[in-house]
């Protein structure tokens, strides 16, 4: 049985990263003295549940966790720093901070080095999530031990629930706007403005205009989504947030 170290410090160990072409260590003391902070490690990076859901996840409600009192988020995962810096451009993940465990030190102090040799991994962490409080863990979700990838508990939403069941989530918004649109500009300054993040799609970028019709209705730019709803253009935008 994969072990719960709430109560229990985290392991001691330096991380071997690179930032701007040289080698850096992070030790844990920098990662969590006099911090709180939200971790979830995972089997490892590009593979499917990991890039689609768990680190987007936890990207998405960074806001949350911030006005809740975490300080950072860390994503541990037994890969080399050249593989967790490539994927972290790859998903954009501008509000987590990832960390190479790549001899497995940190995850095997943990309880949480597993044999994934059946599917060509090696040695790997089992999925799941914590919340640490000056190098303490106070809470430990640890998915299931049974066959696959279990991904049931150590999610984004299930780790804020945790802090606080009346979080208040950030609004989920996209917009699709066009290389050189003033009015695509003006939507973006006035969603910065007010401190929102979102998601933007540009026209070219493998998204045609048709494809934008077939979505919206509409064939202009900017076109803007506020948790799933239509919105409209930068002046319907304007309205609404004035509302």
């Amino acid at each position: 049985m994969l072990p719960n170290k709430e109560g229990q410090r985290v392991p001691n160990v330096s991380f071997r990263t690179r930032k701007n072409n040289q080698w850096v260590d992070v030790t844990t003391d920098e990662l969590f003295a006099g911090k709180t902070v939200v971790v979830f490690s995972l089997p490892g990076a590009f593979t499917p549940t990991c890039s689609s859901t768990h680190l987007p996840g936890y990207n998405q409600l960074a806001k949350a966790f911030k006005d809740n009192g975490v300080d950072d988020i860390v994503c541990i995962s037994v890969n080399d720093t050249f593989v967790m810096n490539e994927w972290a451009k790859d998903q954009e993940a501008d509000n987590v901070t990832l960390i190479p465990d790549g001899n497995g030190e940190f995850t095997e102090g943990m309880g949480m080095l597993v044999d994934k040799t059946d599917l060509g991994f090696g040695k790997r962490s089992w999925r799941y999530s914590m919340l640490v409080k000056d190098g303490v863990v106070e809470k430990m979700f640890i998915e299931p031990e049974k066959p696959g990838d279990p991904f049931e508990v150590s999610d984004a939403e299930t780790m804020l629930k945790y802090i606080n069941p009346q979080a208040v989530k950030p609004q989920l918004i996209s917009l699709f706007t066009k290389v050189g649109c003033p009015y695509c500009a003006r939507a973006k300054e006035m969603l910065k403005e007010r401190g929102l993040s979102y998601e933007e799609i540009v026209l070219g970028k493998g998204i045609t205009t048709r494809s934008l019709q077939a979505v919206t209705g509409a064939s202009t730019v900017p076109q803007v989504f506020i948790d799933g709803k239509h919105i409209g253009g930068s002046e319907a935008l304007a309205t609404y947030l004035s509302a």
